[in-house]
């Protein structure tokens, strides 16, 4: 049976082919094709520029992780639950626990192939999108095995999934459309219409909050009504997207900005100089701050009191980045390991 879905609609700005004719005997021979060259070494990426302020560079060698957790693959994604720590590992179809007491990793969980698109906690489990097969994996935090698989397409790669109190919601099309599931029964039990191409998901202040990187667009949905309630323009290409100090925040791609937005007006507050354009990256909040990581500047943290970065450090790691159990959590995705990072440890 077709489950029934609510959909709600956000107003936006909105030859034939010739056949090729065969060659035959007669025809005079095609003209030699040139061999396509050879390519080159990677050609390395442009520098991000980083924060004009003085005094806040630091570099990533003044720093000693408490812990170095090996993860062969590419760790990504995390998530923080009371007693573990979660990391996804897209070639090897797993995610893994990390034990903050033990500083050990404690299982690894195969899932959904190629997991992507974020990590999240909520009823008990760890909800792991998978790109490759198009679900979403619900693994039980006390029994590290998974439970359910929902036939639930992430619409993007780069993108999130989010719990509230309610449900589970991920953007599930291209076309726009936010998909809530129930843990009650897995499955899908409603649909909620955001702009086209949204991406990054995250829970807040009693609303789900999405992103659009071409259209510059913070989206609010309220969890109870399944309706959009703001719609708020924020710096160019938002992506990776947090909530905490009364705001929601979002890490803008294109011009490598933090926009910050107040969750309970829907209105822009300020677009706070971070210097890290470009793909990648994520952004995470606690221990009071925001904390963004990207290639070449891989830990940016903000204080919401004065929305400025008052340290960065730059250097090799970084891709995914959470704050919990005292620490900062570096999935250093080239390195295949996570770094364990005490907050008391960083000056």
């Amino acid at each position: 049976m077709k489950v029934p879905s609510v959909r709600i609609l956000i107003a936006l700005g909105l030859g034939a082919i010739s056949p090729v004719a065969a060659l035959h005997a007669q025809d005079p021979p095609p003209a030699a094709v040139a061999p396509t060259p050879k390519k080159g070494p990677r050609q390395p990426r442009p520098p991000k520029p980083g924060v004009s302020t003085p005094g806040v560079k630091r570099e990533m060698t003044t720093i000693t992780p408490e812990a170095v957790f090996p993860v062969e693959g590419t760790p990504d994604w995390q998530v923080i639950t009371d007693e573990a720590v979660w990391v996804s590992n897209a070639p090897k179809n797993t995610i893994h626990r990390l034990d903050p007491k033990t500083n050990k990793v404690e299982a690894a969980i195969t899932v959904g192939r190629r997991p992507c698109s974020g990590l999240a906690a909520g009823f008990g489990s760890i909800w792991v999108p998978s790109c490759g097969d198009k679900t979403v994996s619900r693994v039980d935090i006390k029994t590290n095995e998974v439970t359910a698989t929902i036939a639930a397409t992430p619409s993007q790669s780069e993108g999130g999934i989010a719990a509230s109190p309610e449900a589970v919601w991920i953007v599930t099309d291209a076309k726009g459309v936010l998909s809530r599931i129930d843990p009650a029964t897995n499955k899908i039990t409603a649909e909620v219409e955001v702009p086209p191409n949204s991406a990054g998901a995250t829970y807040g202040e009693g609303v789900v909050w999405i992103t659009t990187p071409d259209k510059n667009l913070l989206t609010g949905v309220d969890t109870k009504t399944n309706r959009v309630i703001h719609t708020v323009e924020v710096g160019p290409q938002p992506r990776f997207v947090t909530t905490g100090a009364g705001s929601v925040w979002t890490l803008n791609q294109g011009d490598g900005t933090v926009s910050r937005v107040d969750a309970k007006t829907g209105k822009l507050v300020a677009n706070i100089e971070v210097g890290i354009p470009g793909t990648g990256g994520e952004l995470a909040f606690g221990n009071g701050h925001v904390w963004a990581t990207a290639f070449q500047i891989p830990i940016s943290e903000i204080d919401p009191a004065v929305n400025q970065v008052v340290r960065q450090w730059t250097g090799a790691g970084g891709d995914s980045i959470r704050v919990g159990h005292g620490s900062v959590w570096l999935s250093n995705l080239r390195g295949q390991n996570l770094w364990r990072i005490a907050l008391s440890s960083l000056k």
